[in-house]
């Protein structure tokens, strides 16, 4: 009797420490999967971006006019990241020109009023931060409007960079009830480079003296 008790007594303890090695088991298989799982989406999402990036150059490869290039680019982000707005600033001898279009043709300042708020010391601020502007970015560079206003945009600017600097950079916004994301802010950065080089190309035909 006190042989079988015992012999009770160890499979009782073998049996606890299987289950207990199981349910590590399980548990390192559900980090396992959890994991590979995070691994691809995150390399889908980088896929999307590459085939974002090169749709966008493919669009606009060959494109010589900087108005055509900038319609093009603002429409294909527009489809990208959804219901935004987007601006070029492009740095000029002792101003910048502002880029903004709807329905292929320019609009007037008057219907896009965040635009009204980048000062000449704000638009020179961003370019020499040469990075990714916040709206709160902006307003620490000295940005001023309607706080009531503004509060109501999601806004982020993006620089152009071309041999290290910043010729100017791209104003996108919309309403703050659908906020841009990193990942929108991931597929405009993929493609400012290439677009920075080709806007000043553009913009060396189009002032060949200069």
């Amino acid at each position: 009797m006190a042989d079988d008790q015992q012999r009770h007594k160890r499979l009782r303890l073998l049996t606890k420490q299987l289950n207990k090695e199981r349910k590590q088991q399980g548990k390192q298989i559900d980090i396992l999967c959890n994991d590979f799982v995070a691994a691809q989406k995150d390399f889908i999402k980088k896929l999307n971006v590459i085939t974002f990036t090169a749709s966008f150059y493919e669009s606009v490869m060959g494109i010589t006019d900087l108005n055509s290039l900038l319609y093009t680019a603002v429409r294909l982000i527009k489809e990208r990241v959804g219901d935004a707005s987007v601006t070029f600033f492009l740095r000029q001898a002792e101003n910048f020109e502002l880029h903004i279009f709807e329905n292929a043709k320019p609009i007037t300042l008057e219907k896009q009023h965040i635009e009204n708020c980048f000062t000449a010391e704000v638009m020179d601020n961003i370019c020499e931060s040469n990075k990714v502007c916040s709206l709160q970015d902006l307003f620490a560079m000295g940005l001023q409007g309607n706080l009531a206003a503004l509060s109501k945009i999601s806004a982020v600017t993006v620089p152009l960079t071309c041999c290290g600097s910043s010729p100017g950079f791209v104003l996108v916004y919309r309403s703050s009830q659908t906020k841009l994301t990193a990942d929108d802010l991931k597929d405009i950065c993929a493609i400012t480079s290439g677009l920075s080089r080709a806007i000043q190309s553009c913009q060396q035909l189009l002032h060949p003296a200069d």
